[in-house]
């Protein structure tokens, strides 16, 4: 009797150890059998830019902080009116920098050969940026603002606005889609398969292009000149995804 109740035992944890195994095998997937192609498909355009972007500004020097703010701001009221002349809202113009600096003079000392330095004032510098969709308007403004006391012009440039962006991305999407499905049937045909299916589709960054700057040419000393040239051109604009297909036989 106590021999058959061992093996009993024994049978019982046998068939306990094997079950695990059992299950773990009838759970392990079975590796894909899909096909696929991974394509990836471009789009691009070339568009105008709708937004002019310029910043200037001045910068005044005075021996106080108080007295370098007082004519900085006073120069720059008569900057903002003239600009407003040329047709530009309160709205288009925002304050991108703003600076209160103290300005240091370094002399060396003759007698110990050191370096010193003395406190002679400060600067205040105050940088604006006009962004428009009057394009037509950016020899006047510079000019204008020129005339009215900026000592500062730090860059001209044209770009796209985030609306026209956004339109641009939602265009050349679906048309980069479609170049990668057309490519992706092209390349199948000989091979007697065809498009089943999609298994992924990966968005790379929209590719804007860089700001295009406009010339500007003048001096601040002239008191009399031609108006200031400034010039826009088509910026090529690009976007691309990667898209899987699953693909079957024909």
């Amino acid at each position: 009797t106590a021999i058959i109740v061992v093996l009993v035992v024994s049978i019982t944890m046998s068939t306990l150890a094997v079950a695990p195994n059992a299950d773990a095998q009838e759970t392990t997937p079975y590796p894909s059998r899909e096909k696929t192609i991974s394509v990836t498909g471009m789009a691009s355009a070339s568009v105008k830019p709708d937004q002019l972007n310029i910043n200037f500004g001045v910068e005044t020097q005075e021996k106080t902080a108080k007295a370098a703010l007082d004519s900085n701001s006073a120069d720059m009221d008569k900057i903002i009116s003239a600009i407003k002349s040329a047709g530009i809202s309160e709205s288009e113009i925002s304050t991108s920098s703003f600076n209160i600096s103290p300005v240091y003079n370094s002399y060396e000392n003759k007698t110990t050969g050191m370096w010193t330095q003395e406190l002679v004032g400060y600067r205040v510098s105050n940088i604006v940026t006009v962004s428009t969709a009057k394009l037509d308007s950016a020899a006047s403004i510079i000019d204008n603002a020129v005339n009215a006391g900026t000592n500062r012009v730090d860059n001209v440039y044209f770009a796209l606005s985030p609306a026209k962006q956004q339109s641009l991305k939602d265009d050349l999407l679906g048309k980069a889609v479609t170049n990668a499905k057309s490519k992706a049937e092209m390349a199948l045909a000989p091979l007697d398969h065809k498009i089943i299916g999609v298994k992924m589709v990966s968005l790379n960054e929209f590719a804007m292009p860089q700001p295009m700057y406009g010339g500007v040419a003048y001096s601040m000393s002239e008191a009399v000149r031609a108006p200031t040239p400034v010039f826009s051109s088509d910026q090529d604009v690009t976007t691309s995804v990667n898209v899987v297909f699953i693909i079957g036989s024909n």
